[in-house]
């Protein structure tokens, strides 16, 4: 199973899609090669009703299939993009918190905290696995390194602080939605339910060729076939965290970074020695 995993999250789509319809092709063929002997043999050439039964439950029963296994799909494909909002909102909340901490360790946590949403994002955005995705997984973890390594150098200037117990959750939450994260991208449809859905859809191309013979039933056979394979691919690249084509967005992580660049710790600096800053008696800045 694990080797059909490895097959379905790294081979293109296409050569899936082309692989599938040669094999729903040869069983249709094996299909309709049986028909000709049966009907060889005994000479019948009428159509029963017993075969629009068999017909009717197979599709039916491949659709069913088709819905669960695309419902499994979307559920992980719907987990990964909540958390993309949950993420964006942890580090906002613990950049806001950082601004409270005392010079040089706001300017540090927040420089961090900037560098590390960019690290994200261009992580979320790479493609396939690879040298490129490894070398921001590791600036990923060292900066959330540094980030804790920060929080233990503040900790004595800020012990007694009524605010350092929100501080420390607000970073707890970010360290702990990067595990969410790694977490949600290895969750796949299991691979038995992909084993099961390819076997079946190819059985169903055999009875589809054993029943819809002629020229009308071979043409509604193959439209059948491509539809399900279509299906089924779109299924795949759903499934497919960080190589697929239809990945989480993340809107809410570029929105961030823009309100980052925006707000820098200085941005913050309200009164200097008790006195209001000029922004603050500005009706303009308003």
């Amino acid at each position: 199973m694990t080797t059909l995993s490895g097959l379905l999250d790294g081979t293109p789509l296409w050569v899936i899609g082309i692989g599938l319809v040669l094999s729903m092709a040869i069983a249709a063929a094996i299909g309709w090669f049986v028909r000709r002997r049966l009907v060889a043999a005994s000479g019948e050439r009428e159509k029963s009703d017993q075969e629009g039964y068999i017909v009717s439950g197979a599709l039916g029963l491949l659709a069913l299939l088709l819905g669960f296994t695309f419902s499994l799909a979307i559920e992980r494909y719907e987990g990964r993009r909540a958390l993309v909002l949950e993420e964006a909102n942890d580090i906002g909340t613990a950049y806001l918190r950082a601004q409270i901490l005392p010079s040089p360790h706001r300017e540090r946590v927040s420089n961090i905290l900037v560098v590390y949403t960019d690290n994200r994002i261009a992580l979320a955005q790479v493609h396939g696995s690879g040298s490129e995705r490894d070398g921001l997984v590791r600036q990923n973890d060292r900066l959330l390194t540094d980030l804790w390594a920060e929080t233990v150098a503040v900790m004595p200037s800020i012990r007694d602080a009524e605010f350092s117990g929100a501080y420390i959750e607000s970073v707890n939450a970010v360290i702990d939605m990067d595990t969410a994260r790694k977490v949600a991208r290895g969750l796949h449809v299991p691979s038995e339910v992909f084993l099961l859905l390819l076997v079946y859809q190819i059985v169903s191309a055999g009875v589809l060729g054993f029943v819809l013979y002629g020229r009308h039933g071979i043409a509604l056979a193959t439209m059948l076939c491509l539809l399900f394979t279509l299906s089924l691919l779109l299924i795949i690249d759903v499934d497919r965290p960080t190589s697929g084509g239809v990945r989480e967005s993340q809107t809410p992580m570029l929105l961030l970074k823009d309100s980052l660049a925006s707000q820098p710790p200085k941005v913050f600096n309200r009164t200097v020695e008790g006195v209001a800053s000029p922004e603050l008696t500005d009706p303009a800045a308003f």
